[in-house]
């Protein structure tokens, strides 16, 4: 195992286990790993604190009813002409991408299934347990290597094939911490705890094999917050003597203050940057945490936000354009269909909206595209191969369209019904069950649902029960309309488990849901608020 050279911090901090490594993952926590994260945490905590606690400017701007501007300060970066360095030769071509968390099964799935690139994720589809978080880690240093194998239950074996994706990283985000690690006697960000070990064990081994160490960079709110992610880059590639710029990293665009920052974001990350990407389930939820003050807006159930409202559509539009004039990819979002074995008319309705939502995406300018079944990267292949001959759309023409902060801002319609409200009720507290019990992507109802999406459910119960939206009857939307449809869900998947709650994870899942439900402020994110609670006795 490649390690790296020395410690990106000056002096020496004290780092301090507090938990067993687990079986698996003794060489993933070596002392000069653990070395090399103490230098980082030294480097760079301090700046993160000062930039989560600088968030909130945006959400006060809205509250009082004022439109959000483009930064006066950075005017500059978006009227001068410049462009971020070209992809690699294993980056130019990015049309179907697909995501997962780090078991080993998903892994050599992801990698085999065809997509160009399959980012091993850390953050939403990942709950954060020491054993899985750790394990994964050494699941990738397998993957890189081209080592890593699986016999399932049955005895069926699973191993790579010869040609597989282009592998990516997602780091939990800025807001996350790693408890099971202190710097100092401070937890670890998770952001830092999941980039520095993939780094530091991999990079080398990475651009040996003709590749590199390729990143997801999620929930930033700022572009300071990308300045902060370069300069870790800088330092981390100094410390392994590695040239500046080996560091690829793509931007998740999924908050709303991001979108008015996309220029600024890829000018910030300079040298490692190599686009950005429509993350569009974390975009609602932060659209309706931007706007949790404003009982003016009533934002309608989930499945009536789609891609065509005016709002979404202009965020697409405007991350399209931007990326392209400065020569980066404009990547697509994530179908969230899964294929239906057992019934197939069903099934083909649910490919017939992946198509449909990735022609509109190929068509208006992406250059790539994310699924999150291997079923459907032939499915999305068929689409992008048809509908884009060349490696991407950068040199596409697009029409003139002025994109600005009100076309940014929602002006959401429709209505809330009963069905919305118990369908955010089942999708909330299914997941979180689920994520309590170490489970971080669960298919519900033929979808697959992560973080993000039970984040948009539970923040829009949280919104209607705060604001007294009203159904279709006149009826108000109560703390105790909400608690019935989790006191039912929770009944029923009871029964599903033949009434067997390990660890009281469905309890506690219930429990959770209904004090943020009904707390006068909306809870950041309900993993901060449940990570104390994962891996809990029963």
């Amino acid at each position: 195992m490649q390690a790296g050279k020395a410690s990106p911090g000056k002096g020496v901090p004290s780092v301090t286990l507090r938990a067993k490594v687990p079986s698996g993952g003794e060489g993933i926590l070596t002392e000069e790993a653990l070395d090399f994260l103490g230098g980082l945490h030294t480097l760079f905590e301090a700046r993160r604190q000062e930039l989560l606690h600088s968030r909130g400017t945006f959400r006060t701007t809205v509250a009082a009813g004022l439109v959000p501007k483009f930064p006066d300060e950075t005017k500059k970066v978006r009227e001068s002409e410049w462009t971020v360095p070209a992809p690699p030769a294993d980056l130019l071509d990015r049309r179907v991408e697909i995501t997962g968390p780090t078991d080993r099964k998903m892994i050599i799935d992801a990698l085999n299934s065809g997509a160009r690139v399959y980012m091993a994720d850390f953050e939403d589809a990942h709950a954060p347990t020491w054993e899985g978080t750790v394990l994964g880690q050494a699941n990738l240093v397998e993957a890189v290597r081209r080592r890593i194998t699986f016999k399932a239950p049955g005895g069926r074996d699973y191993r790579l094939n010869e040609r597989i994706a282009t592998l990516m990283v997602r780091p939990r985000g800025w807001h996350l911490l790693e408890r099971h690690l202190e710097v100092d006697g401070f937890p670890i960000s998770g952001s830092l705890f999941d980039f520095g070990l993939f780094f530091f064990h991999n990079a080398h081994e990475l651009v040996g094999r003709g590749t590199g160490p390729y990143f997801y960079l999620p929930k930033i709110e700022h572009y300071l917050e990308a300045r902060l992610w370069n300069d870790v880059f800088v330092e981390s590639e100094k410390a392994l003597t590695l040239p500046h710029g080996t560091i690829r990293a793509t931007v998740l665009i999924e908050t709303l203050p991001a979108a008015f920052q996309l220029d600024e974001i890829l000018w910030e990350l300079k040298e490692h940057s190599v686009g950005l990407n429509c993350g569009r389930w974390d975009y609602l939820f932060s659209v309706i945490k931007q706007f949790q003050d404003r009982g003016d807006v009533r934002f309608p159930d989930r499945d009536q936000l789609t891609m065509s409202t005016p709002f979404m559509t202009a965020y697409t539009h405007r991350l399209i354009r931007v990326c392209h004039r400065r020569g980066a990819h404009a990547m697509g979002g994530m179908a969230a269909q899964i294929p239906i074995k057992e019934n197939p008319e069903k099934s083909a309705e649910a490919i017939a909206k992946v198509v449909a939502d990735k022609e509109r995406e190929v068509r208006a300018g992406h250059d790539g595209t994310w699924v999150a079944h291997p079923g459907l990267v032939p499915v999305a292949l068929e689409v992008f191969d048809r509908e884009m001959p060349t490696p991407h759309q950068m040199n596409r023409p697009l029409p003139v369209e002025t994109i600005g902060p009100r076309e940014l801002l929602p002006i959401p319609s429709g209505t809330v019904t009963p069905g919305g409200v118990q369908r955010n009720a089942r999708v909330a507290l299914r997941y979180l069950e689920s994520w309590l019990r170490g489970i971080g992507c669960v298919p519900i109802d033929h979808l697959m649902e992560d973080a993000a999406t039970a984040e948009i459910a539970r923040s829009e119960l949280w919104h209607w029960v705060r604001h007294g939206s009203r159904l279709p009857d006149g009826a108000p939307v109560t703390k105790a309309l909400v608690s019935g449809y989790l006191r039912s869900e929770q009944a029923e998947l009871l029964r599903e488990r033949n009434h067997h709650d390990p660890g009281r994870a469905i309890e506690r899942a219930r429990a959770l849901l209904e004090e943020v439900v009904s707390a006068p402020e909306l809870e950041g994110f309900i993993t901060s608020k449940a990570y104390p609670q994962l891996e809990a006795t029963p």
